[in-house]
């Protein structure tokens, strides 16, 4: 979970934030039969046997989990997903099988976190986790972002933050930004520098309406690029909150974004989302919302620090502790 990306971001600055607010907190060290703690916190899936060998230990557990495609599905996915899962945990199978279900997991947690609404009513309503063991608490920006001041908008292109990878549609927008002749400046790795997709993307690059700049690690250059652009597009397939894009509207960008469930919730009526079906009419909203930029306004929506996030956190590790 500490390989580049979001995850390893959620995990450094939550550890941190919890620092200063009084939490003692380390990573897990699975070897060590003597580390002691009140709660075990996964971001992710927990493992049954780090469940099992917590609750032997008196110890409670928490996993944060990112329901990203599940939550991004349909109804009627959903409803068949439910009828599955139900269908499986209450069927007469050896408890040993049902333990390794991936979804027991959910259960056995004494808390299971997400960031949305919209995923705590899947993991509710499809997963069948009673509601007093869920929490929504939110990811947090640093304050490099949260003070990055007024945008400058000077330069000419939209911008794109993120890995550049299938699920991140990068070559879908590279094509799509020639097409409707829109520059954009995509920022970010390359998931496998050496993979076929990186190839692809990188023979789109054209210096005119695609450009790539390398991945960018300090932050006060990540948000100086960002108040510089004419705004922020993202056409991920499925996402789930997005850092990134809360990053850019800090930074006073207007935001183009999938019409997903976590977008929704978030920005509402605040952003302009892709249309659902058909390339031109993609290439179309595209160039708009380009053209429109200018006087867009950036979303308002409420933006925590990672110190405000880690004092809910601490409340509901002194609720399920008995602290």
């Amino acid at each position: 979970m500490l390989a580049h990306g979001g995850a390893q971001i959620q995990i450094e600055r939550t550890m941190e934030a919890l620092t200063q607010v009084g939490v003692q907190a380390e990573p897990l060290q699975w070897w060590n039969d003597k580390q002691n703690c009140d709660v075990l916190h996964q971001i992710g899936e927990v493992p049954a046997g780090h469940t099992e060998m917590a609750h032997n230990k008196k110890w409670k557990v928490v996993s944060t989990m990112l329901l990203t495609e599940t939550c991004n599905r349909s109804a009627t996915q959903l409803l068949l997903r439910r009828i599955l899962i139900r269908g499986a945990l209450g069927s007469p199978l050896p408890g040993v099988i049902k333990q390794r279900l991936p979804w027991r997991s959910f259960h056995d947690c004494d808390k299971v976190i997400v960031g949305l609404r919209a995923e705590r009513r899947v993991i509710e309503s499809v997963y069948g986790v009673p509601s007093h063991q869920v929490a929504v608490v939110p990811l947090g920006l640093t304050e490099t972002f949260l003070r990055a001041g007024p945008p400058e908008r000077t330069d000419k292109h939209l911008i794109c933050t993120g890995r550049i990878t299938a699920d991140k549609n990068s070559v879908e927008l590279a094509l799509l930004a020639r097409e409707a002749q829109v520059p954009v400046l995509f920022v970010g790795k390359p998931f496998n520098p050496l993979g076929d997709y990186w190839k692809r993307f990188q023979g789109l690059i054209d210096h005119q309406f695609v450009e790539h700049h390398a991945h960018v690690s300090d932050e006060r250059e990540m948000a100086a690029l960002l108040r510089r652009a004419r705004g922020y597009v993202l056409m991920s397939r499925y996402e789930n909150w997005s850092l990134a894009a809360h990053e850019a509207a800090a930074c006073g960008l207007p935001l183009m974004l999938p019409d997903q469930p976590w977008s929704r919730e978030r920005f509402d009526g605040q952003a302009t989302y892709w249309p659902k079906k058909g390339r031109q009419a993609a290439i179309a909203a595209l160039r708009q919302f380009y053209e429109l930029c200018p006087s867009l306004p950036a979303p308002k929506v409420e933006l925590l620090s990672w110190r405000q996030v880690a004092e809910i956190l601490k409340k509901v590790y002194e609720d399920i502790a008995g602290h």
